[in-house]
């Protein structure tokens, strides 16, 4: 088994996305519960050497991230702007993300104000995704969040999101989501217009 550490190690450097255990098992011809082993394994050798990236698993697979400490560090090497979210659109991601399925009048509905502009941007963004029509007369577009969204916010799955209890705690002591500050900051390259 250890000799295929690195191996599985190399695997999930190369991956542009979160690789999940099935498809390394499947790549190398091995058990998956073989595979979690090494992985784990890996994630004590990153945790207990302190090193600057560590192992998560995150959208259904495993991926390298960089300890949020190093964030200003890595921002000076790419020299891109971290893309900043408007309120609007930190306001309809959330009620996409916690209402999904859900159409652009129902994100309307509850946010009081026209929602199209800010749609767009997350479904420019791959944060968003259509899902379908929804089977009402007029067969309103319906919404839900992306892999890249959960691997964005560093969820496993959607049960990973604070629940209404939680969040009201969070925001209560002042705590940051993972990845955001309390400007509403997220680590994506790409600048924004401002909508709404």
């Amino acid at each position: 088994m250890h000799e295929m550490k690195p191996v599985v190690e190399a695997l999930v450097f190369v991956s542009d996305s979160p690789l999940p255990a099935e498809r390394i098992a499947e790549a190398l011809d091995l058990e998956r519960a073989v595979v979690v082993e090494i992985l784990d394994d890996l994630r004590s050798d990153y945790q207990r050497d302190k090193r600057g990236f560590y192992l998560e698993e995150v959208a259904g697979g495993f991926q390298f991230r960089t300890p949020p400490e190093y964030g200003d560090w890595v921002r000076r090497l790419s020299k891109n702007k971290p893309f900043r979210f408007s309120r609007a659109a930190l306001e309809a991601l959330a009620i996409i993300a916690y209402r999904q399925p859900i159409t652009r009048a129902e994100v309307e509905y509850l946010r009081g104000v026209d929602s199209g502009g800010v749609v767009k941007t997350l479904l420019d963004k791959h944060l968003v995704r259509i899902l379908g029509k929804k089977d009402v007369p007029g067969k309103p577009i319906i919404y839900g969040t992306t892999r890249e969204f959960l691997e964005l916010f560093g969820l496993q799955d959607l049960s990973g999101l604070p629940t209404l209890k939680e969040f009201s705690e969070l925001s209560l002591e002042g705590a940051d989501l993972p990845g955001m500050e309390i400007s509403g900051e997220l680590p994506l390259e790409a600048s924004e217009k401002k909508t709404d």
